[in-house]
This record gives structure tokens, C-alpha cells and sequence, in this order.
């Protein structure tokens, strides 16, 4: 068996000897002529109007090819409705439309030229004059629209249970607390690019996406295309993590650029500009109330939650729910709202309700534990449960202790003293923390090609992309395992909408639904394989076809007798078998796979049980007694997330999204002026080093459950960075004795 042990990734040497090929790459031969080279000019208020554009320094310049505004742009582009309300876009707010300005950093002029320099000096020499409005940035900013998300989302259901008011008057034991976190956003090595060629009325776009299905029939809906007839085409993807998601706002006007020049054209946005032309985390706040009884078991939660969004779509991520159904507790209450603003539109960043929900309640369980002097690992022991308080329902399997046990060995809680300020490594106070880390398990369709060759090449071929999380090394290992042939010997495309349907890469769904789909198709050229060599006479008549395996190039009977496969193919066809696996997982809908080739969203949680992933977090914190300077120098996981295919890559994965949980916690703050971003770079917006995270240490623990899926397989890209932030927020409290409810946590916190 390959599955399940560790292997390295197959497109790693690819990547690593700079041979990868990613989107803003140089183009391909034959891609319709010289590229030429688009700069954006974005607005700098926030809202408004443009009353006028001065080219003047622009004109003249050697190379120019052509500024376009919403005087060429307007009316070309038919509105298209967001990717969560069942449209295509990340945003259905369309740039160069009108001379409106909805946000700061909006587009406002798309510049092409021969050279990307040309281009980026002539978009600096671009002058517009705008007629100013306020503009509502935040929480609490005048004219700032408050919406219950039980009124914006058609969907959405704020929980009820119990009298959770009666049960926190009541109770002797109350956290009360308000928790916040910043907003983030998502700053990948590869920036947002796009490059758009036509032939003829066939349009072809390079760009990393993590949904080529979305910006096929987007793009189509947009420009009145037979989405036939626009191919997407996104590689090796150089980082998104929610980012490069479903249709940009950008892809559309470099494709009207391209059409108009009759020449391909290639956008790199400048690093500031992806800030506001891309998504982002939203800032959010939690008002947490916990109730318990002197045994420390939970007699009423509320939570209150708002999410900033833009005033153009019907965005807004809702995690209550999760938090709701993770202890036992008898009166719940949830109520999320969102805040309208004049910002761009947020999106997914990765784990995206869960990081600040999750925030929330488990500083407030770890508040309560001290409340009533008990271990926080034995506070959640207490409030365990195999099924869900709010509906009933059972878990598929509820491994949360056994990662809290597991994490605990690993970590050396038990040297944790219950005082805080108690540990001490000369002028460093030191902490101990931990949080919960939970995520439900989704799942949607998959298609994907199967195909067996005489000679023992295998290929597997889908839409799907591969965004760094090794999912092109899973499927190699799958079907090496499944069709009896090398690792080596399977080739592996994906990213292309010539190939195979496939739906978002994201919400840890890949790899549940891909390899629940390769598993099928495997299965059916087996079959097919064996149907043929079992035949009437043929080499393996009179046994019985499902007894018969693939193994080291050849069908094998029960008895031994083996049938070359070269020789298994030629009984079907003289090259090769090949099969379309089609995958609904249990549960989803009758028409999810037309859904899937229409390029909707189509993520799947299972209606009859709740299948989440769990895991627990542990920090060690150490606090400068006279700096204030936090650092932390140990980090242990431990996580559940059933069958685990590939343990290199999946521990891997985990350590990489603690180390980013670090940065939620200490570092990572998008800060607002107004309305507008005042550190959208990577000088000053920080992200975690190698020197932030000197020991990071992650744990699998054991989780069989055959319910979720068929392969058992949960998923576990978000789960690392779930509880991180909780965790060194809890730390610091046990090193310093100053809790601190909102990130990002600095060193003004610990000496103010």
C-alpha cells in the first residue's frame, strides 16, 4: 500500500528547481501574438464620484497602447451574481462600469502598453478628480448598516434553545465578554494575475484560481459567451488559502483589453493593490456569555457575533453555528449580524469562521475555567459530548479529548502550575495555553478521467486545482494503489476546463471529494478489466470477477493465476481502459454534478450526522518582564481528521497553519484610516518568519469513521490554524495575568 504512508510530492522537484510553471509565467507559443502588458489605476477615496481623468502625462509615452475607463467599459460587462448566492464572482460589484466609487482602491483605469514598466509608468501618470462622499469604513462608523444575517442570507437560522437568559441569571458561575478580531488579509507569494488571448471568438485566460469552473461561466455570463468557448487555464497555484477566489473583478476587463487590441494582455497587479482588488478576512466581535454550575458543566451560552461586508453583496462568513454545537449545554442562543461598509467585498480566508468564532468561545472556556478553579482540558472534558445539543444529532466520531489527551503528553501540560505568573525563565514570564480546534467536514461532487494504458501508464485527469496542498501527490498515490502500477507511472493533469468538471478548491473539501471520486473510478476499470478476463473464454474464465486484483502489472486471482495487464487491456481495447467517474457523496443533491459543470458551488455537509474534524492546541508563551516583548517558542497540535492518506504533506500541512494561527494571534492587522487600508504591503502588514516559530510540533491522532465517506477521509487543510490564536491568548493571561480579548496581541498590551 502507497495511501497512507508518507511521500514526498511529485511536482515538488518541479518547484523547487524553478521549472514550475505558474500563470504569470511567460506565455505559452501560440498564444495569439505579442503579449502586451495592463497596469490598474485604482481610486483613492472611498466613495463618490469621478468627475474627470487627466492624460496629459500620459499620452505620448513610447509604448502606450490604450487607457481604458468607464467611458470605453461602461455597459460591456452584464452583471453576475456573487459565488455564495449563486452566481459566479467574488464580487458582483463591476469596476469601470460607471464613474460611481463604491470603495477605496476600486479600479478605475486599466492602462495597457508593450512592457509591463510602460504600463506600470503611465498608470502612476493617470490624474483623476473625484467629487467626495462620506464613506462608512468599520463597526460603529455613522452610516454604517447593521443586517441580521437571518435577514440577508435566505439560509441562514439563528440558533434557539432552551431559555439561555433564565439559565445565565440564574447560575452562580458567568463569563461575560466582548472578543475581537482584526481584519486580515491573505498575502500569497504569486499575486493575482490574469492573462486573456483570443482566437477567433475563443477566449483563453491564464490565472491562478482555486475555482476554473466559476471563471469559465462567469466570464461567459459577463461577456455574452458560450462558456464553451472560454477555456481557463490555472497550473501550480503560488498560494491562496481563500484568496483567488471564484470569478475576479479584474479577469473581465483584461479580457474586453485583449479583445479590443487583438492581442493577448497580461495583468500583475502591484502587491498594494491586491488589498482591494482580491478578498480579505473581515474584522469581526463576539459578546460571549457562558453560564455554568459549580461542577463546571455549561448551563447556557449565547453568542453574538457581527462580520463586516461590503453594501454590494450578500457576503458574510457565520460560524455560530459551530460554536454552538460544540459542548454539551442545554440553553443556547446565537444571534450574527452583518455590518454593511463601504470596503470591498470579503471572502474566505483559511478556516473562515472558525478562526475568530473559535477565538471567541474558547477564551471565554478557558475564562471560565479559572473562574472555577479548573484545568481548561478538564473544563471541556466535563462538556463532552457524542451528540450535537442543538439538533440532536449524533457525531460521526468525536475524537476532541483524545486530541486534548494526546496534545497534552506531547506538550508537558502537566507542568503547568494553576496560577498565573508561576513560571518564570529569568526576565521571561511563561504561559501555558490551549484551545479546541474543530471544523466540519465538507464534501461535494467530483468528475475525473481514469485511464490505463498496455503498457502500465496511468493518468488521472481533472479540473481540480493543485493550491499547494499536495493533492496532485495524493492522486498519483491513489491510483497507484487502486490500478496496481507505480507512483511514477501515474501521470497526473488538472487546472485546465478541457478536463474533467471540478468544483472550488476549498473548505477542505479536495480531498474528501476527489479521492472519494478516483476511488470510484478505479474501481470501475477494475471492474471492467475483470468483467473482460472473466469471460467466456477468455484467460480467467469460470472465476469470479471481483475476486480479481490489480497488483505490480498484472490481474491476480485468488488462485494465482495472473493475466499480464498489457494482455487485460487488449481484451477491451488496444491502447487503453478509460473510464468518467462521476461522485455525489451521500446526501447531495440530484442535480449536483450538472450544478458542477455549470461552475456552481456545490460544498455538502451531511444532513443526518455531524462529521467535523477535531484537534487541540497547545502554546507556550514567554512574556518579557520589562519589554513587554511576546514570543513563542513552542507550539504542539494534536488533530483527528479520519483516514489520513498522505501523513508527510498532511503534517505538513498542519504545522503551516499553526505557524499562521501564530500570526493571527501576534501579528497579522490590516489597518483602517477612514475607510481606506493604510499597510497593504508585506513591509508593513506582518506575517510570521521562521524566527516567530522556533518549535511547532504536530500530533495525528487515531480516528476511524467509516460514516463520513466512503474512504473515511475528513480533510485537515483548515484544521491547523483553528484555536492557535485562543491558545497564546490564554497563554499570555497564565504568564502575565492580563487577559487580552482582541487581536492582534503586541507588546503596548503587555506594558500598557
Amino acid at each position: 500500500m502507497v495511501l497512507g504512508t508518507g511521500h514526498s510530492r511529485v511536482e515538488g522537484p518541479a518547484k523547487v528547481t524553478g521549472t514550475a510553471v505558474y500563470a504569470s509565467d511567460p506565455p505559452p507559443p501560440g498564444t495569439g501574438g505579442r503579449v502586451a502588458h495592463a497596469a490598474l489605476v485604482t481610486s483613492a477615496i472611498a466613495r463618490g464620484r469621478i468627475t474627470g481623468f487627466d492624460l496629459s502625462g500620459v499620452r505620448d509615452a513610447p509604448g502606450l497602447l490604450a487607457v481604458f475607463t468607464h467611458r470605453e467599459f461602461a455597459g460591456a460587462i452584464a452583471p453576475v451574481r456573487h459565488l455564495m448566492a449563486g452566481g459566479y464572482v467574488n464580487s458582483a460589484h463591476r469596476p469601470l462600469d460607471s464613474a460611481a466609487i463604491a470603495y477605496a482602491g476600486q479600479i478605475v483605469a486599466l492602462v495597457v502598453a508593450e512592457t509591463a514598466e510602460i504600463a506600470e509608468a503611465a498608470a502612476l501618470a493617470v490624474r483623476v478628480s473625484y467629487e467626495e462622499e462620506p464613506a462608512a469604513g468599520g463597526f460603529d462608523s455613522p452610516g454604517a448598516e447593521t443586517v441580521r444575517l437571518a435577514v440577508l442570507k435566505d439560509r441562514h437560522a439563528d440558533v434557539r434553545l432552551g431559555d439561555a437568559d433564565a439559565a445565565l441569571a440564574a447560575s452562580p458561575h458567568r463569563v461575560e465578554a466582548r472578543y475581537e478580531t482584526p481584519i486580515q488579509h491573505h498575502n500569497p507569494i504569486e499575486l493575482f494575475t490574469t492573462r486573456c488571448a483570443w482566437e477567433g471568438d475563443r477566449l483563453t485566460v491564464h490565472e491562478p484560481t482555486r475555482f476554473v469552473g466559476a471563471v469559465q461561466h462567469g466570464l461567459a455570463a459577463q461577456l455574452g459567451l458560450d462558456p464553451a468557448k472560454v477555456r481557463v487555464v490555472s497550473g501550480l497555484i503560488g498560494g491562496h488559502f481563500g484568496a483567488k477566489f471564484a470569478l475576479s473583478q479584474h479577469t473581465a476587463l483584461v479580457a474586453l483589453a485583449a479583445r479590443r487590441l487583438g492581442r493577448p494582455v497580461s495583468l500583475v497587479p502591484t502587491r498594494r493593490q491586491c488589498f482591494t482588488i482580491a478578498t480579505y478576512r473581515p474584522e469581526t466581535r463576539h459578546d460571549i456569555r457562558l453560564a455554568a454550575d459549580a461542577q463546571g458543566r455549561l448551563t447556557a451560552l449565547v453568542h453574538e457575533a457581527e462580520v463586516v461586508t461590503s453594501r454590494f453583496d450578500p457576503f458574510a462568513m457565520e460560524g455560530a453555528d459551530v460554536t454552538a454545537s460544540l459542548y454539551a449545554c442545554p440553553a443556547i442562543r446565537t444571534e450574527e449580524r452583518a455590518v454593511r461598509v463601504d470596503r470591498n467585498t470579503p471572502g474566505p480566508m483559511r478556516a473562515p469562521p472558525e478562526l475568530p468564532y473559535l477565538f471567541a468561545l474558547e477564551s471565554a472556556m478557558d475564562e471560565m475555567a479559572w473562574q472555577l478553579g479548573l484545568d481548561p482540558i478538564d473544563l471541556r472534558r466535563r462538556n463532552d459530548t457524542a451528540t450535537d445539543p442543538v439538533s440532536g444529532k449524533p457525531f460521526t466520531s468525536r475524537p476532541l479529548m483524545a486530541c486534548f489527551e494526546a496534545g497534552a503528553a506531547a506538550f508537558g501540560w502537566a507542568r503547568r502550575p494553576p496560577r498565573p505568573g508561576a513560571l518564570r525563565e529569568g526576565p521571561w514570564r511563561v504561559g501555558l495555553g490551549c484551545a479546541a480546534s474543530v471544523r466540519p467536514v465538507k464534501i461535494a461532487a467530483a468528475t475525473l478521467r481514469v485511464r490505463l494504458a498496455a503498457d502500465g501508464a496511468a493518468e488521472v485527469a481533472a479540473a481540480q486545482h493543485e493550491i499547494g496542498n499536495g493533492i496532485t501527490t495524493l492522486l498519483a498515490m491513489g491510483a497507484a494503489d487502486w490500478l496496481g502500477v507505480p507512483v511514477a507511472g501515474v501521470r497526473v493533469r488538472l487546472g485546465d476546463t478541457a478536463l474533467p468538471p471540478a468544483g472550488i478548491s476549498g473548505g477542505s473539501s479536495t480531498t474528501t471529494s476527489l479521492m472519494n471520486a478516483l476511488a470510484l473510478g478505479c474501481g470501475q476499470v477494475r471492474g471492467r478489466l475483470a468483467a473482460a478476463a472473466t469471460a467466456p473464454g477468455a484467460p480467467l474464465a469460470g472465476r469470479a470477477p471481483q475476486g480479481l486484483r490489480l497488483w505490480e502489472g498484472a490481474l491476480v486471482a485468488p488462485d494465482g493465476a495472473r493475466l499480464p495487464l498489457a494482455e487485460a487491456v487488449r481484451l477491451i481495447d488496444p491502447e487503453a481502459v478509460e473510464t468518467l467517474a462521476e461522485f455525489v457523496p451521500r446526501g447531495g443533491k440530484p442535480d449536483a454534478l450538472q450544478a458542477l459543470r455549470e461552475g456552481h458551488i456545490g460544498l455538502t455537509l451531511a444532513d443526518d450526522a455531524l462529521s467535523w474534524a477535531f484537534g487541540a492546541q497547545f502554546a507556550e508563551v514567554h512574556v518579557h518582564s520589562e519589554t513587554g516583548e511576546i514570543r513563542v517558542p513552542r507550539l504542539t497540535g494534536a488533530f483527528a481528521a479520519g483516514q489520513v492518506l498522505n501523513p508527510l504533506t498532511a503534517l505538513s500541512q498542519l504545522k503551516g497553519g499553526m505557524i499562521w494561527g501564530l500570526g493571527s494571534a501576534l501579528l497579522e492587522e490590516t489597518v483602517l484610516d477612514g475607510a481606506a487600508y493604510r499597510n497593504p504591503d508585506l513591509a508593513e502588514y506582518l506575517v510570521p518568519t521562521c524566527a516567530d516559530a522556533e518549535t511547532v510540533e504536530a500530533v495525528l491522532v487515531p480516528d476511524p469513521d467509516a460514516r463520513v465517506n466512503p474512504l473515511g477521509v475528513k480533510g485537515l487543510g483548515e484544521l491547523g490554524v483553528i484555536g492557535v490564536n485562543a491558545a497564546i491568548a490564554n497563554a499570555v493571561y497564565h504568564a502575565t495575568g492580563r487577559r487580552r480579548r482582541s487581536l492582534p496581541i503586541r507588546i503596548e498590551d503587555m506594558i500598557a
